[in-house]
């Protein structure tokens, strides 16, 4: 009973902050996701005053916050919506890899961490968080903007190239045997396909099925469908978010409409506690050896990102300033990262490379939402300042051709 009492104060306090929290940020016009981080810093390990009781239940609740995120995005768009960006899009894919990934491997082999160490940190630098994007763009109202689609291609690409890589570095980082990793690889493929091609098939099947006129069975059905192909998809090695994410394309229709208006509540709960969950095992005594490496990582690979995004709209035939905004909006990373960097703390490959991943994402989770805001107007400014510049000297040189004429 004591126990419980505990773990209902403090669930209960963290849920009450998260709410001030969010509040202070509204009033300030800006994403509540860095402060939601702080947080959990203030009261994960090392912090001034570290939880407990409910940090399993918190564990929980994050997981189920990304797979809340990434049904929610899943849903905004059908199943050919999604074959038809991945045919579009797919060349930014591979310079999304090219600039982000190589940046990461180079930065272990130059740390002297060796090849393994070096295609786990790829991962980590490579791949944007979905959740904090997902998060970012609905706090700024972008969802329905132009580029948006060009964003949710990149992520797609991503995430399903995670379905690839996941099971590659567990394999790599494990030490198993060629044939022993192709096994593991090709079962992930397997059952990402199977469930990509469901979609593509009988998704009207689905929708059907889900389909209730009553909110409350809808809303059971469809978050008991989703949390079940992610723990399914999950325990076969494929990613629980790229499963419930696969769920929310197999949904269509007036379905997807009203399971988007249910769960959206449920969603910013279960998000919230994602970001604390993330702060809560970050200690933050293990940053600061680390941070002058993972600031130089994280400038480095925002600027790759934030160039990836701006070719990959140019590409889309995107405006110059939604170029930025797509840049701006990809440089968050976040809860890939963080398994990425798992799968080689657990391994024992190198102990710096879990400090040093957290402090980077820490970085880039809290500097995401603010370039996603802030990108296209600097760059703005910066556009306008220059051709201005270009502008008085032009003046200037026209003066003094007049000024010569009339000598």
């Amino acid at each position: 009973m004591h126990s419980s009492a505990v773990l209902l104060i403090e669930f209960g306090s963290i849920i009450l902050g998260l709410g001030l929290l969010g509040r202070v940020a509204a009033r300030l016009s800006f994403s509540p996701i860095p402060l939601y981080l702080l947080a959990g810093l203030a009261f994960g390990e090392g912090g001034l005053l570290p939880l407990g009781a409910s940090e399993e239940f918190i564990a929980i609740g994050a997981e189920i916050g990304v797979i809340l995120l990434l049904l929610m995005l899943g849903l905004e768009y059908s199943a050919s919506d999604l074959v038809s960006n991945l045919k579009a899009h797919y060349p930014s894919g591979l310079v999304d890899f090219a600039l982000n990934a190589l940046p990461g491997a180079a930065a272990a082999l130059l740390l002297g961490w060796g090849p393994v160490a070096a295609v786990v940190l790829a991962g980590v630098t490579w791949i944007s968080s979905s959740g904090v994007i997902a998060k970012v763009l609905g706090d700024l109202g972008r969802i329905g903007n132009r580029e948006t689609p060009v964003i949710l291609s990149v992520l797609v690409l991503e995430d399903l190239a995670m379905a690839v890589y996941l099971p590659i570095v567990t394999a790599v980082v494990a030490g198993v045997g060629l044939a022993a990793g192709s096994v593991t690889l090709a079962i992930a493929l397997g059952v990402a396909g199977l469930v990509l091609f469901v979609a593509l098939r009988y998704g009207r099947v689905i929708s059907r099925f889900v389909s209730s006129d009553d909110p409350e069975k809808l809303l059971l059905v469809v978050l008991g469908l989703t949390i079940l192909v992610a723990g399914v998809a999950q325990q076969l090695q494929v990613s629980a978010a790229v499963g419930a994410f696969l769920v929310g394309i197999a949904l269509s229709g007036e379905v997807a409409e009203g399971a988007h208006t249910l769960l959206s509540p449920l969603r910013d709960l279960f998000a919230a506690v994602f970001f604390v969950f993330f702060g809560l095992h970050t200690d933050p005594a293990s940053i600061p050896p680390v941070l002058l490496p993972a600031l130089a990582l994280a400038a480095v690979t925002a600027a790759t990102k934030i160039a990836t995004g701006y070719w990959a709209a140019r590409r889309a035939g995107i405006p110059v300033k939604g170029r930025w905004r797509t840049g701006g909006a990809l440089v968050a990373r976040g809860e890939f990262s963080i398994v990425i960097a798992g799968l080689a703390v657990t391994a024992g490959i190198e102990p710096s490379l879990g400090p040093l991943a957290t402090a980077y994402v820490l970085i880039l989770v809290v500097v995401g939402p603010l370039t996603a805001r802030y990108t296209e107007p600097l760059a703005t400014l910066w556009t306008r300042r220059r051709s201005g510049a270009r502008g008085e000297t032009r003046e200037e040189d026209g003066e003094r051709e007049r000024t010569a004429v009339g000598d």
